[in-house]
């Protein structure tokens, strides 16, 4: 399947809490291709299992994974990371590295990030963002 986006932890957790702009966005941008990155899914698993209904939050999870692919870290997403940590320590921006290895991911695929977390991932060059309201 092709991709085109990758869904940041932000509209993740938008989607599951059932805002209706993020739900409608990514139902009209299904057709061109969805992902998140392993990275997101481990900080949505940490708000589940910290939250009070961790089971029916889980189910909710587990049926919008059926919706996306799940993309993992592998040795060219981390020279990325590397490259893009080193650029960013020089010049005194260092983001989270959660977030750079998002970019980073979306970088090696070409993808454009889907956010609302603008402030960080704007540092990262070349890196395409789509945010809404």
């Amino acid at each position: 399947m092709k991709l085109a986006y990758l869904i940041d932890t932000d509209w993740i957790i938008h989607y599951l809490n059932g805002n209706e702009g993020i739900v409608g966005n990514l139902k009209e941008l299904k057709i061109e291709g969805l992902s998140i990155s392993v990275v997101s899914l481990a900080e949505v698993y940490e708000g589940i299992y910290y939250s009070t209904n961790p089971i029916d939050n889980e189910k909710g999870l587990n049926d919008f994974l059926t919706r996306v692919s799940i993309l993992g870290i592998d040795n060219e997403i981390c020279k990325v990371f590397g490259k893009e940590r080193g650029r960013l320590r020089k010049t005194k921006n260092l983001i989270d590295d959660f977030d750079l290895l998002i970019a980073s991911t979306c970088l090696c695929h070409k993808l454009t990030l889907l956010t609302n977390n603008r402030k960080h991932f704007e540092k990262i060059d070349g890196l395409k963002i789509i945010s809404f309201p």
